[in-house]
């Protein structure tokens, strides 16, 4: 007999605990939901944020101001490198690149970074490049076109 046999069997449930079945179980009378309030009744669900009755933090904390981080966009990185799986001499746009898997989809916002080398020559369709980038695609031989 092996030890994952033993545990595969006698060990492997815990038993439930046995509440309100007196003060000798130590789960007797209140049955481990304490005295009186809103956690001792049943259907009892607090939200994480609940504060007992009195107002909440988030109520409490003055809210003033605007932030543009609700209207920020943001773009998916593409480093120079994976374009290489390209080949020589493609026209790498948008539809392009979501072909090969490199974003979600054509209408997905992209910027094209001077990360790694590139080898080939690519025509690169692009609204936004890094000025690293557009170095690495000319000294390749490629070009680059306004999307």
């Amino acid at each position: 007999m092996n030890i994952d046999e033993v545990l595969s069997s006698a060990g492997k449930y815990k038993s439930r605990k046995r509440l309100g079945r007196g003060i000798g179980s130590r789960q007797g009378k209140t049955s481990g939901r304490g005295h009186k309030g809103m956690g001792a009744r049943s259907g009892a669900v607090k939200r994480l944020s609940y504060a007992g009755g009195q107002n909440p933090i988030l109520a409490r904390i003055p809210k003033r101001g605007f932030n543009n981080a609700n209207f920020r966009k943001a773009y998916r990185p593409i480093n120079v490198s994976a374009l290489d799986k390209f080949d020589d001499g493609a026209r790498v746009d948008a539809a392009a690149l979501a072909e090969a898997k490199l974003i979600d989809g054509p209408a997905e916002p992209f910027k094209i970074l001077g990360g790694g080398e590139l080898t080939k020559k690519l025509t690169v369709v692009a609204g936004n490049l890094s000025t690293s980038a557009v170095e690495k695609i000319k000294q390749a031989g490629g070009a680059v076109e306004p999307a």
